[in-house]
């Protein structure tokens, strides 16, 4: 086989791609995360493409840095990694990321395939078909999102229960 061929074999099975960066408050970046993450790779639910750690200084200063620039105790299993990591955030993807953390903090970004959907996206290729829109809700919006809405069924509850007061009553 070909390595054009093998390459494109390669591209038709991978699943879709998405990264994330999670901020560490006060720079508390420990690694505790390191042995769920591999977890989801050992489960071939996730395949880590990218990880890149950085902190913001409280005068916003920023330092990134490559796994092998950190020790074990912020990295913990995370190290394991470094040789398959394909190394896919540019400069300009660094400097959006930056912007988002608040100084005085540390952020992972992480870059990873979806390993569970890929025989999904690769049947939706084969048939012709492709991914036109996509999003996520994070999970502090649907927490917010369940709290308004139970918020709402007490005070419609409490409504109710007045406006029942009187014939309660009267009865």
């Amino acid at each position: 086989m070909k390595e054009c061929d093998r390459m494109t074999e390669a591209i038709d099975e991978l699943g879709p791609v998405d990264w994330l960066v999670v901020e560490f408050p006060g720079s508390r970046f420990n690694g505790e995360i390191a042995p769920t993450i591999t977890d989801l790779v050992d489960r071939e639910i996730i395949r880590v493409l990218d990880l890149l750690i950085l902190r913001k200084d409280e005068d916003g200063s920023l330092e990134a840095f490559e796994m092998s620039e950190l020790d074990d105790s912020e990295l913990g299993e995370l190290r394991a990694y470094e040789a398959e990591l394909a190394m896919l955030l540019s400069a300009e993807d660094v400097e959006a990321i930056a912007a988002a953390v608040e100084p005085g903090s540390s952020a992972a970004c992480l870059v990873f395939e979806n390993r569970w959907a890929a025989p999904f996206a690769s049947a939706v290729r084969r048939a012709g078909g492709q991914l036109v829109a996509n999003g996520r809700i994070p999970v502090q919006a649907l927490l917010a999102a369940i709290e308004a809405e139970v918020a709402s069924e007490a005070e419609d509850e409490m409504e109710y229960d007045e406006a029942m007061e009187p014939i309660k009553e009267g009865a």
